[in-house]
C-alpha cells in the first residue's frame, strides 16, 4: 500500500518496484514507480479465492499433540477473511482458552489446474512460496472436532512479508520465535507430502485458481501465545513474518 492505494510490486534493485495489474496474470509487467521499503506498508502478497491448509503433515508434531500420521493429506479451509499481511495485529478473542502459533511454508499456485494427473504438472502449478501462521484456537478444535471456528477467526492467517519465485523447498530451515525466543526449529525435508504432492492431490477434489494458496503444515514446536507477544516465522529464502498478538476488543 502506499499513499492509501493498494498495489502490486516487485522488489529489486534494493527498492519497491510497483507494478500495473495482478503479477500472476502478467509476471512481465513493467515496473511504473519505486519506493523505498520504508515508505511502503506490506500487505498479504496475493489475494486468494481459496486458502487451504494441511493438518499434521509432519510426523513430529502429530505425535506432540497425541494424533496419528494421517495417510493421506487432511486438508481443511480457512477463511480468506483471516489473512493479514506482515506487521499486522493477530487479534484474538478474550476467555477463548489456548491460543496456538504454528509457522508454516504457504505455497502460491500461479495457474488454473484441476483433476491433475502427475507430479510434474502439479510442480508446474505452483508459482511460488510465502510464510505463513496458521493460528489456532487449540481448545475450539478439541471442543468442535471441526476445525472451521478454531482455525478461520478474523486475523487468523497471517502471510507475507512477500512471496517468492524460484525456490527450491525441497531442505528448507524454518524457525518461530516468540518474544525472540526459539520455540520451532524444523526442516521441511521433514514434511509427510511435499508441496507438489499436495497440489496433485487437492486438484482431484476442487479447482485450484492463480493466488490460491495451500498452508502446508507446521513443524513440532507449537505452543500458547498470550497478549502482548510477538511472533516471527522466518524460512530461509523468504524472509520474516511478524505479527504481535493483541485482544479483538484493542483498538491498537
Amino acid at each position: 500500500m502506499v499513499d492509501g492505494q493498494i498495489h502490486y510490486a516487485r522488489w529489486e534493485h534494493g527498492q519497491v518496484g510497483l507494478i500495473g495489474g495482478d503479477f500472476l496474470k502478467n509476471p512481465d509487467a513493467p515496473v511504473t514507480a519505486r519506493w523505498a521499503l520504508e515508505d511502503v506498508k506490506l500487505l498479504a502478497p496475493v489475494t486468494p479465492r481459496t486458502v487451504l491448509a494441511v493438518g499434521r503433515n509432519y510426523r513430529a508434531h502429530a505425535a506432540e499433540l497425541g494424533n496419528d500420521v494421517p495417510s493421506e493429506p487432511l486438508f481443511f479451509l480457512k477463511q480468506t477473511g483471516a489473512i493479514i499481511g506482515d506487521g499486522e495485529p493477530v487479534r484474538i478473542p478474550l476467555n477463548m482458552g489456548r491460543m496456538d502459533f504454528e509457522g508454516e511454508l504457504v505455497l502460491v499456485i500461479g495457474k488454473s489446474c484441476s483433476q491433475l494427473t502427475t507430479l510434474d504438472e502439479a510442480a508446474s502449478c505452483i508459482w511460488g512460496y510465502t510464510i505463513g501462521n496458521d493460528i489456532t484456537a487449540r481448545d475450539l478444535q478439541k471442543k468442535d472436532g471441526q476445525w472451521v471456528r478454531a482455525k478461520g477467526y478474523d486475523t487468523f492467517a497471517p502471510m507475507g512479508p512477500w512471496a517468492v519465485s524460484g525456490l527450491d523447498v525441497e531442505d528448507v530451515r524454518l524457525v518461530t520465535t516468540v518474544n525472540q525466543r526459539v520455540r520451532q526449529d524444523g526442516t521441511t525435508r521433514h514434511m509427510i507430502f511435499q508441496p507438489a504432492d499436495l497440489v496433485l492431490r487437492a486438484s482431484q477434489f476442487m479447482t485450484l485458481e492463480p493466488g490460491d494458496v495451500i498452508f502446508t503444515g507446521t513443524p513440532d514446536g507449537v505452543g500458547p501465545i498470550s497478549v502482548g507477544d510477538l511472533v516471527q516465522v522466518t524460512i530461509d529464502g523468504i524472509g520474516t513474518l511478524s505479527n504481535s498478538i493483541k485482544t479483538r476488543d484493542s483498538l491498537t
